[in-house]
Formats: C-alpha cells, sequence, structure tokens
C-alpha cells in the first residue's frame, strides 16, 4: 500500500536546511519523483526551514529551479502545478526557540497531525534541533512523528553515544531514523534476495567456500568545494565508518527470522560486535597528489598544506563467529581514483584438485556485486577454451537491473524517503548500531592519529598507493580490478 492510499502516511515533511545543496540535489527531486508516481499523498505538505528570509513563494521559486537543474528528464510542468501549493517556509535559526514556535504554529494552521522532520543540516545542528522541537512539544503529536538524522552520526565513539543520548531525550528509539542512503541502492537490497531466496548461493556463503571478500568504493571526483570539511573527516569518517561497514554487514550477516527493521537490525548489530580491523598498524591511509594538470589533495582550497589526512585508506577485518572465522575481509575507498565503482567481491576458493593438467593455476570463482557503475551482479568462472584438450578461460555470466526489468531503478533517497512516511525502518540505523560501527573504526583513527608516519601517495586517476597493493600480497591475494564505464 502507498502513501497514497492510506492516510496514515500523510504528513507535514519538513526540511531543516531547505536552502542547502542536499535539499537542492536529492531531497526535492526523490519528493519530487514520489509526486510523480503517486507515491506522495496528496494531502502531505512540504515545509522548509532554515535561516534564510524566504517568502514561501521564493521557496516555490527555489525548488523549481531545483527540479530543473538535478531532476530535468522528470520535471514536469503538469505535476509541478499540482505540488507547488503545498510547499511553504518558515524561517529561522537551528537554535532559536522562538523560530519552532513559529513552526508548530505553521503545522497547527496545516492541520497535520503526523510530522517527519528531517536534518539536512550541518552536523553539528543535529542535537540542537532534536533539543528545541522537544522543547516546544513537536517530538510528540496527536499523530505520529519521525525525526531523519543525516550522516555523519557523530565523529568518533565518544559524540555519537552523545549524540545519541540527546536524541533519546526528547525522542523513541523507534522515532529515529538514521540515515546511510547506501542501505536502500537496489543491490545493497539485492543482497538479502540473493542469498536467502536461492539456494544456489547461501550454502557456500561461509568459511568452508570463501576465500576472501572485498569491498570497494572508489571515487574520481576530488574535493569538489569541501577541502575544509574533508580536512577535519578524512576517509575513514566520511565513507568506511558508514557505507562500507554496512556493505559488510549485509553480506556476513546471517538469515534474520523475519525481514523486518527489528530482525535485521539486530542481526547486523551481532555482526558489528563480532568485527575487528585486523591490525591497526598495517592498515593503508593515502593520499592523492597532484600531477601538474589536476591539484593533489594538500593543494585544495581549505586544506592544510601539510595535512596527514587520507584520502585513502584500505584495511582488513575480520570477523570472529563460526560462518566467517579465517575469512578476512578486505575494504578500500579513495578520492581521486580511476573511475567511480561500488562493489563487493565474494572470492571463492580454489578446488581442492584439479583432474587435468593446466599451463596456469585455476583462478578462483567470484561473485560481483555492483551498485555502480550500472548495478547488477556477474558471477566470473572458469570455463574451456573451444579446441583440442583442456584450456582454461574466464567466463562471465551478467545480471543488470535496467536491462533485466526494464524499469527506471529509484533513487535511494525515493526508497527512503517513502520508508519513512510508511514507518519502515528496516534500511535505516538503530542506536547500538552505530554506535558498534564507530568501535571497529575507532581502534584504527587512534593509531594513525597518534603515529606520525606521512600518508601513502598515490597518483591521480591510479587505483591507489602501492602499499594497499602490499596489503593482499602478503596474503597471496591480489585486489578484483573494478569494472570501468
Amino acid at each position: 500500500m502507498t502513501p497514497t492510499q492510506n492516510g496514515e502516511h500523510r504528513c507535514a515533511f519538513v526540511i531543516f536546511g531547505a536552502s542547502g545543496d542536499l535539499a537542492a540535489r536529492k531531497l526535492l527531486p526523490a519528493l519530487f519523483e514520489l509526486h510523480l508516481r503517486g507515491a506522495l499523498h496528496p494531502e502531505t505538505a512540504l515545509v522548509g526551514f532554515s535561516r534564510r528570509d524566504w517568502s514561501d513563494d521564493t521557496f516555490r521559486e527555489r525548488a523549481r529551479a531545483a527540479l530543473q537543474e538535478h531532476a530535468p528528464k522528470s520535471f514536469d510542468e503538469a505535476a509541478w502545478a499540482e505540488l507547488a501549493p503545498r510547499l511553504s517556509f518558515v524561517s529561522g535559526g537551528y537554535d532559536d526557540a522562538e523560530a519552532y514556535q513559529k513552526l508548530k504554529e505553521h503545522l497547527q494552521n496545516l492541520g497535520q497531525d503526523n510530522r517527519l522532520f528531517y536534518t539536512s543540516t550541518p552536523p553539528s545542528t543535529y542535537a540542537p534541533i532534536a533539543e528545541r522541537l522537544g522543547e516546544a512539544g513537536m517530538a510528540r503529536s496527536a499523530g505520529w512523528v519521525r525525526l531523519i538524522v543525516e550522516k555523519p552520526f557523530g565523529h568518533d565513539l565518544r559524540s555519537a553515544r552523545m549524540l545519541n543520548e540527546t536524541l533519546l531525550k526528547h525522542f523513541r528509539e523507534e522515532q529515529i531514523y538514521r540515515m546511510d542512503h547506501y542501505l536502500a541502492k537496489e543491490t545493497a537490497q539485492n543482497i538479502a534476495a540473493l542469498r536467502f531466496a536461492n539456494a544456489l548461493f547461501e550454502p557456500t556463503w561461509n568459511s568452508q567456500y570463501v576465500d576472501h571478500i572485498q569491498v570497494t568504493m572508489a571515487e574520481p571526483m576530488g574535493m569538489e568545494g569541501r577541502g575544509g570539511f574533508y580536512d577535519e573527516v578524512g576517509v575513514i569518517r566520511d565513507v568506511i565508518q558508514n557505507h562500507l561497514l554496512q556493505l559488510v554487514a549485509l553480506t556476513a550477516t546471517e538469515p534474520p527470522a523475519r525481514y523486518d527493521a527489528k530482525s535485521v537490525r539486530d542481526e547486523k548489530v551481532k555482526v558489528f560486535q563480532a568485527m575487528a580491523c585486523s591490525n591497526p598498524q598495517h592498515a593503508v591511509i593515502g593520499q592523492y597528489r597532484g600531477d601538474g594538470r589536476v591539484k593533489g589533495y594538500r593543494e585544495e582550497e581549505g586544506v592544510d598544506p601539510r595535512s596527514r589526512q587520507g584520502t585513502y585508506a584500505a584495511l582488513e577485518l575480520r570477523i570472529d563467529n563460526w560462518r566467517w572465522a579465517g575469512v578476512p575481509f578486505f575494504v578500500r575507498s579513495g578520492k581521486r581514483l580511476r573511475a567511480k565503482s561500488s562493489e563487493i567481491v565474494i572470492v571463492y576458493k580454489r578446488p581442492p584438485h584439479i583432474p587435468f593438467e593446466l599451463r596456469a593455476p585455476v583462478q578462483h570463482d567470484r561473485i560481483v556485486l555492483r551498485l555502480q557503475p550500472n548495478e547488477g551482479i556477474s558471477l566470473r568462472f572458469n570455463a574451456k577454451k573451444p579446441g583440442q584438450g583442456i584450456s582454461l578461460s574466464r567466463a562471465s555470466m551478467d545480471f543488470y537491473y535496467d536491462k533485466e526489468f526494464r524499469s527506471r531503478n529509484p533513487d535511494a533517497y525515493e526508497t527512503l524517503l517513502e520508508d519513512a512516511m510508511m514507518g519502515d525502518a528496516t534500511l535505516f540505523m538503530r542506536a547500538d548500531e552505530v554506535e558498534a560501527q564507530w568501535r571497529v573504526v575507532t581502534p584504527l583513527l587512534e593509531a594513525w592519529e597518534a603515529s606520525y608516519d606521512e600518508p601513502a601517495f598515490y597518483d591521480v586517476g591510479s587505483w591507489g598507493p602501492d602499499e594497499a597493493n602490499d596489503l593482499l600480497a602478503k596474503r597471496g591475494r591480489t585486489w578484483h580490478t573494478p569494472a570501468v564505464e
């Protein structure tokens, strides 16, 4: 049942930071797509809130411009004419008690008892927003109230705990939806379907058959004007603590009893509790250097010219449980790499005995789960070449979402916003889950920040520093080369 069909899903959708980049690029286009396909209840009101002194008409003009820029293929004048009157704006600071009273009165005038608040704001404002909402009496309503909190959720374990404590003073855990948009990508969701709906795969998804697992998130772009922010955060806090650890957990989790929010998140927490960085001192922290044509990281605007901040990291994780004991999980991510690619690679062990003579060793079978580009799944295996005698070559069986289903994949934000309006928290994170993720990366952060080592420098357009290759070579393995468009 869609929000259009169920009156319980109509709400006032309040975007804190409605004048910002995330709202323009992701939230407004996602809400417009939901409207286009009838998944946004016709009585749902969209309320912008920020420090800008905008009128309702100004907000509508800015929203229209954002849709034309960031969703030009979807923009439709007739659909916009239907949605535009439902947009309104409240001006105020995120820590301004009077502004929250204005917001409260505005919501009362709209007649919406169901309320969804979204923190599309700097992380430093998350706690003040929750506190002001609570103090203004907006954490409770005659209907339902939900709060979506964007990442990053804390800067370290201590700050994540403090933020959780603040949120839970005013909201119940079931009201809080901690966002990680990677969980809503179709391939990430399809991991569960691949494993638990197919007898072909799950029996071999364990240490008896799997040699190791790789998780890669490569980005060709640099700072894009975010140098000052990135120099404080770095690659571990930016994507590894959240996106990549979530992908590891989805790959490693046990089958839940039911596919609901509590059961799925319970199983992921068990994985994080069993997870650790195998040797923080051996992790590779890298940084891209310029080539005369492209700036190096230390030359980016807002970055300390002597910065040791990592724009690349590669590490080995272990999961000490019955299913995965002895199977290394290699995780890597970086900026200014050769191409945009996010994928999970399950690398199988070689057969214990080959009954025919070969000139080269048999290669490992592998399953490649691609989140980008071209979401899909590939099965790579050994096959005989045509001709006399036995000579092996690599073969591939490929599944692509767009070719198989011939339909548009919904953007991750569309999926998450619709789920939040429907009250489905399966693809969102729980307090103990976030804190468990921070416990995994804390030893790595502490080891790097306590050292005086220079980062491992790598060339723009490469797959990262040579030291990352050595990390696997010491274990007799190599990185899988991602597909490049």
